[in-house]
């Protein structure tokens, strides 16, 4: 008789504790997307890498991680956006001329906005096209 009584009363512990549970990990997936505009970075593309990583069962992100060049300097970027339904990858490419808008987190610039400035246009393209005009 206690095993009747029991058995339920733990049952129903473990499916609110892992309620309450998938509600906070909902939380911190939706909470990618709020990052805050510190800073502003810009720089040309000299490598990017996407993946597809999963967040938590049946929630997950997309990364993109850049590496710009900027006066000789190389930044690592890393964007992180929670897939939803309406997700659409971002149409940064190799030799883009980009401008980040995020913060610093310890060795990378985690940004969520972005804008390309130039597309795979050089110093060298652009010199001809002046003294073409």
């Amino acid at each position: 008789m206690v095993t009747a009584i029991l058995i339920p009363i733990i049952i129903l512990y473990f499916y609110f504790l892992s309620k309450r549970e998938n509600k906070s990990y909902e939380q911190k997936w939706l909470e990618l997307e709020d990052v805050e505009k510190e800073g502003i970075i810009t720089g040309r593309v000299i490598s990017k890498t996407e993946e597809k990583q999963r967040f938590y069962y049946h929630k997950s992100v997309f990364v993109t991680e850049l590496q710009l060049r900027n006066n000789n300097i190389i930044i690592k970027a890393k964007r992180i956006v929670p897939i939803k339904e309406n997700f659409i990858p971002p149409t940064i490419q190799i030799g883009d001329y980009i401008k980040c808008t995020g913060k610093w987190e310890k060795e990378y610039f985690h940004f969520l906005q972005y804008q390309i400035i130039d597309k795979h246009n050089t110093k060298e393209q652009r010199k001809v096209i002046l003294s073409k005009s």
